[in-house]
């Protein structure tokens, strides 16, 4: 895309965290844009939030594991401003699964596969025919994690799982609108390269009821200061990547046109070299590891 100004922007997972930061960036960059999350009353308040600050932003409440709700998200996007050119199917959740992989419920399977990767699935089809009928230059950014789509944190399967499949999933959906030679681009998200203080270690407080646990938990779900503590105890470094620092590279890779949203990281690099250098030579995966680091 050659300009953002005067364009129209959607954001799903926009309440807080990095999806608000991308909705807040869009818009200073001069687009109208449409934040999406399933929970109605922090997204009432971070879109008053915003409209106070001056930005052209609204708010519409969405499930995106459910595609009519996508659907209809789509339809109140080109209701109030006519067109969709930024689509960044951001919602995620980081499962809250206990134990070991073989010990969890399917439900807390169904849930991380509802939200991150059919939350991606949905996007695509309700928002990108209506981005190539209107002919017009268009991008549609997914987020994944550097846990997956990198390498993947053997303590975390479902997120792990997940977004590897969104990296994929870009990957097919990129090959195809290249094909065509459509004016619609497409970027897969990896944030960082640090620790994002997002909500996603309280995504527990979204999980609807088709979704519910089936039995109750034995331990406290993990927080960031868990994770943070871990960290610690495995002599790791912590370091945080401000969410507004990862909106700012997802506007410069969308007028780039960069596929890999992906900061450079000598860690991540090693990570995701040490993962490549393990199928090529045929080896176990002596790489994988149960905290970030």
């Amino acid at each position: 895309m050659q300009s953002l100004r005067g364009r129209v922007g959607v954001v799903t997972g926009g309440a807080g965290g990095l999806g608000r930061a991308m909705g807040e960036r869009f818009a200073r960059e001069g687009m109208k844009v449409v934040l999406a999350d399933v929970q109605a009353e922090p997204l009432e308040r971070t879109v008053a939030e915003c409209r106070a600050g001056g930005l052209d932003i609204i708010g519409v409440q969405t499930d995106v594991t459910n595609y009519a709700s996508v659907e209809a998200l789509r339809d109140a996007t080109l209701a109030a401003f006519g067109a969709v050119h930024v689509v960044c199917n951001n919602a995620g959740i980081g499962a809250g699964a206990e134990g070991k992989m073989w010990e969890h419920e399917l439900n807390d399977w169904r849930w991380a596969i509802g939200v991150n990767v059919m939350g991606v699935v949905h996007g695509i089809n309700a928002f990108v025919p209506v981005m190539l009928e209107q002919g017009d230059e268009g991008h549609v950014v997914n987020t994944s994690s550097g846990n997956g789509g990198v390498s993947p944190l053997a303590s975390t399967p479902q997120y792990a799982a997940t977004k590897a499949a969104v990296v994929t999933i870009t990957e097919c959906l990129y090959g195809q609108l290249h094909e065509i030679e459509a004016l619609v681009g497409a970027s897969v998200l990896f944030p960082g390269p640090h620790i994002l203080r997002t909500g996603l270690f309280e995504s527990w407080r979204s999980r609807t009821p088709e979704f519910a646990k089936e039995r109750p938990r034995k331990t406290p779900y993990t927080t960031v200061e868990a994770l943070e503590a871990q960290m610690k105890a495995a002599g790791v470094d912590i370091a945080y990547t401000p969410v507004e620092e990862v909106a700012e590279q997802v506007v410069n890779g969308i007028l780039a046109n960069d596929f890999w949203i992906h900061p450079q990281s000598d860690r991540g690099d090693a990570q995701l070299l040490a993962r490549t250098d393990s199928i090529l030579h045929r080896t176990n995966p002596s790489y994988l590891r149960a905290v970030p680091g």
